[in-house]
């Protein structure tokens, strides 16, 4: 009965404190804390806020289906399943939308979601296995479709910030953040080719990511997300985004097979540290040349091994520095001067081999798609 008496007699005692600290204007035990005062938001959060609900409304998520058939017996019967989902932008306010190959290859159909919840059924424009890209195309009223701004690759620095929105494991409308962790980059597409000049970053991409665009600072187009580079299946701080001089080459002819083919010399660029450490101050420093390619045709050379003694070192290709008398800097200058240019034209490219200055002819062909 003592053990009761106190334990009761602790219950009043610590009511009749509560109801003191209560009295006094402090929160009584089990009461909600008082809300401390925000304060303003830091001027990079509310820039990184007003870029994505800008950019939001651009990137839709894609779901495709496929028809399996089954046989059992004599009977046939035949069912749509779920096949994948990824992300996709709005290219233009004719209802285009841009994403990854890989994530409608195999589709029967394909939905698109936008970002206020509205569902389009989506046909297929075009597609091209070898640079990872799709073109889609929606009926959806004109104030619904909101196109991202363009902006280039070619400029891009190590250390810039970016912003990757998409749907990673179906989640939709998710902004990720990171930065340019390196340029130049080389993988290889669903298509089993090389993709050049690919953007890496940190910014967390995961599979749904695929297709959603990548973004600067001033909310513009840079990439396409397009892969990750993990054990896991997860991001692990690598992904990689096709570059958007790219996408904007492409993408075009696809919407509008009959407009002009672009034409390719059938060259890599070398990674801008290979092009620093030769101390090259103009044109562009080649890595590989494309077996088959008029580059080969015309003789001209990529990087190589070089034996000397035991060991192997890597010689520096040829240094592309104009065609047909205009410079050639960068790849975004490659492309202004062959946007003049037909399948089949004849022109003198001039480039540099171990210092000296040299020229050859070289016959263009069409950039092949699927």
């Amino acid at each position: 009965m003592q053990v009761v008496r106190s334990f009761v007699l602790s219950i009043a005692l610590l009511t009749c404190t509560a109801g003191v600290r209560a009295q006094d204007g402090a929160p009584a035990p089990g009461e909600p804390r008082e809300i401390s005062p925000r304060g303003a938001l830091l001027a990079d959060e509310q820039h990184t806020i007003d870029l994505f609900r800008e950019a939001a409304p651009s990137v839709v998520f894609i779901s495709t289906k496929a028809i399996v058939e089954r046989r059992t017996g004599l009977w046939r019967s035949r069912r749509e399943v779920v096949e994948g989902n990824g992300s996709g932008f709005f290219w233009d306010a004719s209802g285009h939308v841009v994403t990854n190959f890989h994530v409608i290859r195999g589709a029967d159909s394909a939905e698109v979601v936008l970002a206020d919840g509205s569902i389009f059924q989506a046909v297929l424009v075009g597609y091209e296995p070898e640079h990872d890209l799709a073109v889609l195309k929606i009926d959806a009223p004109e104030q619904m479709l909101r196109p991202v701004p363009v902006g280039s690759s070619d400029d891009l620095v190590v250390g810039q910030r970016v912003y990757a929105i998409g749907n990673p494991f179906g989640l939709d409308q998710t902004l990720t953040t990171g930065v340019v962790s390196a340029l130049d980059r080389t993988i290889m597409s669903v298509g089993g080719k090389e993709i050049a000049g690919v953007v890496q970053t940190d910014a967390a991409i995961n599979p749904g990511n695929s297709g959603g665009p990548l973004l600067d600072s001033a909310g513009r187009l840079i990439g396409v997300n397009t892969a990750i580079r993990t054990l896991s299946g997860g991001s692990a701080g690598i992904g990689f985004a096709v570059p958007v001089d790219t996408v904007n080459d492409i993408v075009p002819q696809l919407i509008d097979p009959t407009s002009r083919p672009g034409v390719a010399l059938g060259i890599i660029r070398a990674n801008s540290g290979d092009e620093r450490s030769l101390g090259l101050t103009r044109g562009m420093l080649i890595e590989r040349v494309l077996p088959g390619s008029p580059a080969e045709a015309a003789g001209l050379r990529g990087a190589s091994q070089v034996r000397r003694g035991n060991r192997l070192y890597k010689a520096p290709g040829d240094v592309l520095t104009e065609i047909d008398g205009e410079s050639v800097n960068s790849i975004l200058d490659l492309r202004a001067v062959l946007r003049g240019y037909e399948p089949g034209d004849t022109v003198l490219v001039t480039f540099e081999r171990s210092g000296e200055s040299q020229q050859a002819e070289l016959t263009l062909r069409a950039i092949e798609l699927e």
